[in-house]
């Protein structure tokens, strides 16, 4: 069962391959990423959806990441 998780206050100039990274590291299992996009212009509006392959995954990402920065 995956689960998808809302992050939120993202730097506008931070990639999916970048929150991948930082989600899958100590080896948590990152099915997806999808920033979302202004239907606009195209450009990023500041969150994604990242799905993860489990509860664990999710958890131990949430508790590591929780109130941290990515890119400054």
């Amino acid at each position: 069962m995956t689960i998808k998780l809302f992050v939120g206050n993202l730097p506008y100039s931070i990639t999916e391959e970048q929150l991948r990274e930082s989600f899958s590291e100590k080896g948590r299992d990152v099915r997806s990423v999808r920033i979302a996009l202004d239907r606009e212009t195209q450009r990023p509006r500041g969150f994604a959806f990242i799905e993860m392959g489990s509860d664990q995954d999710a958890d131990g990402a949430i508790a590591d990441l929780h109130n941290q920065m990515l890119q400054g």
